[in-house]
């Protein structure tokens, strides 16, 4: 008799007062979705509407930044940006290289880099870039002047980064790797440079597509140098819009370039972890 009787009670502690737990999970998705919903409404109800209509959604002053917006700014941005990376990919595979080597002085070195640039902001590197190293070296030129600086500035940051990214893959590679390529005879750079390496970058690809959408939002730091009206990346023609418009719309339409291009990066790195995670 006292088992049956507290089986009743069991399943009443199990149930939660009657509900099961798919029903508890439904009411608290219910109660939040609830809430959510409410939130919007109260922030919807609440928008001055006109205002953000003739403020931030002035077509007008978006047709303004045309054709300059595409053929100048984005174009410049991406410049920028391909050739920040392109920089950073190499020094910063020679960085991670440096790391695993078995010379002390490269590993001391490699450190040292990593440690600095990953501590200083990108914005302080370009400045020294841009405005000190020419004044410690006179007469040094950079090449394409404003796109040299910024593809040396933005690069030796995103390196420090990258190489700490290609690190992680080479030591995910399973060592028989190497071992088996040696027992082929093959040298132990040799190996390095065909067996390794090729696998280690395919680990890596998210995270240095993550790099790549980074350098693009980094890429708006470049106003810092003074560039001119052939120079100019997106986030500096959309200040200076608002300014002579007197309206936000500029910043909204710069900011929907930037995601034009991130977006779709983003969906990219997700499919590629995602394959990732099924070939595991």
């Amino acid at each position: 008799m006292s088992t049956i009787k507290s089986e009743p009670s069991a399943a009443a502690a199990r149930g939660g007062g009657g509900l099961s737990p798919r029903k508890r999970r439904r009411v608290i998705l219910g109660v939040q979705y609830a809430i959510v919903i409410g939130v919007i409404g109260l922030i919807a109800a609440t928008v001055d509407w006109p205002t953000i209509r003739e403020h931030f959604l002035d077509v007008d002053a978006a047709r303004q930044m045309l054709p300059t917006l595409f053929t100048v700014a984005l174009k410049n941005t991406v410049i920028y940006t391909l050739s920040a990376y392109v920089i950073g990919f190499l020094l910063g595979l020679l960085l991670a290289l440096m790391r695993m080597s078995s010379a002390a002085p490269y590993r001391w070195a490699a450190l040292v880099y990593v440690e600095i640039f990953r501590g200083l902001p990108a914005l302080l590197v370009l400045m020294l870039i841009g405005f000190g190293i020419p004044i410690a070296f006179q007469g040094l030129q950079f090449p394409g002047d404003v796109y040299g600086k910024v593809a040396i500035g933005l690069g030796l940051v995103a390196a420090a980064y990258m190489a700490e990214t290609f690190r992680a893959g080479l030591q995910a590679v399973p060592r028989g790797q190497m071992e088996a390529a040696r027992s082929l005879g093959m040298s132990h750079s040799r190996a390095m440079v065909s067996v390794v390496i090729p696998q280690a970058l395919r680990l890596v690809i998210p995270p240095l597509t993550n790099e790549l959408i980074l350098l693009f939002k980094d890429s708006s730091l470049v106003s810092a140098l003074g560039i001119t009206a052939a120079t100019i990346e997106l986030t500096k023609l959309g200040s200076d819009a608002a300014i002579n418009s007197a309206d936000a719309t500029p910043f909204v339409v710069a900011g929907l370039t930037y995601l034009i291009i991130t977006v779709p990066l983003g969906f990219v790195v997700r499919r590629l972890e995602a394959r990732q995670t099924r070939g595991r």
